[in-house]
């Protein structure tokens, strides 16, 4: 059974050659507006479910075409008017060589680099909601407390190395050293980070990762919880944490804020 039919057992009425399924072809510049238009529309869900802080937060997505560039928001524009035409591209040196805007460094440091050491990596999410830097200032990985919770379980890493802003080139390659090729990070003291092979599936890991850290931080002031056993948790992780249900979930969230806001394609 190959990944496209095992990721969607869970859909009993999809045959194999009518389940969902992310974009596979089209030429370089389909490719490069639709993950354009999912970028500004994750960016749009973010600020419309409160993860902007300010001027902090990025999302950005790899050029299919220039493979050391990559596309991100600009730094002083609100996630809520994010629009596809706002978006930046930006090489591996730090030079903007399309779009109009202000390159935020930290974003620059932490995703130039993820992108530069983790081939696989086609996008990144991270900014500063308040679930998900609560947690990370308890220094501890997510446990498997619910079926959603296990998406992440061995699956993500803790990196505890906190040193400020990130400025410094070295630190991004620390964070994505640190990630390998798991798909989260939490940034201790920081935040959340997640990554993905599609806007889609980046994005969706840091809003369930988000929702996960509430979740826990809920089950923990109200008493102890109990742990889903490790055997049943992985089990659980190949169902609600493979790359195609990542991509999936983010659907109808994507469709929402199509409808709700269509500026955001101009």
């Amino acid at each position: 059974m190959n990944q496209a039919a095992a990721g969607n057992t869970i859909i009993m009425n999809a045959g194999e050659n009518d389940a969902p399924q992310p974009m596979k072809e089209g030429s370089i510049e389909e490719v490069r507006a639709e993950r354009k238009l999912k970028l500004a529309a994750a960016l749009r869900v973010f600020g419309k479910f409160g993860f902007d802080e300010g001027v902090a937060g990025h999302i950005t997505v790899r050029d299919p075409e220039h493979l050391d560039h990559f596309w991100v928001n600009p730094m002083g524009r609100s996630f809520k008017q994010m629009r596809v035409s706002d978006l930046l591209r930006v090489d591996h040196a730090g030079n903007v060589v399309e779009g109009k805007g202000l390159l935020n460094g930290a974003a620059f440091t932490i995703h130039s680099q993820i992108h530069m050491a983790l081939p696989q990596v086609v996008s990144a999410a991270h900014s500063h909601s308040l679930y998900g830097k609560a947690w990370s200032s308890l220094g501890r990985l997510l446990d498997p407390l619910t079926q959603d919770a296990c998406a992440f379980f061995e699956d993500h890493v803790l990196f505890d190395d906190f040193r400020g802003v990130v400025l410094d080139n070295s630190e991004g390659e620390r964070i994505a050293a640190a990630l390998g090729e798991r798909k989260a990070a939490i940034l201790q003291n920081h935040g959340l980070l997640t990554v993905g092979e599609s806007v889609d599936e980046a994005a969706w890991w840091f809003i369930t990762m988000e929702r996960s850290c509430q979740a826990q931080l809920l089950a923990e002031a109200a008493g102890t919880p109990k742990l889903i056993p490790r055997e049943h948790a992985l089990t659980t992780r190949e169902t609600v944490g493979s790359k195609l249900a990542g991509w999936f979930q983010f659907q109808p969230i994507f469709d929402v804020i199509m409808a709700e806001q269509p500026d955001l394609a101009d």
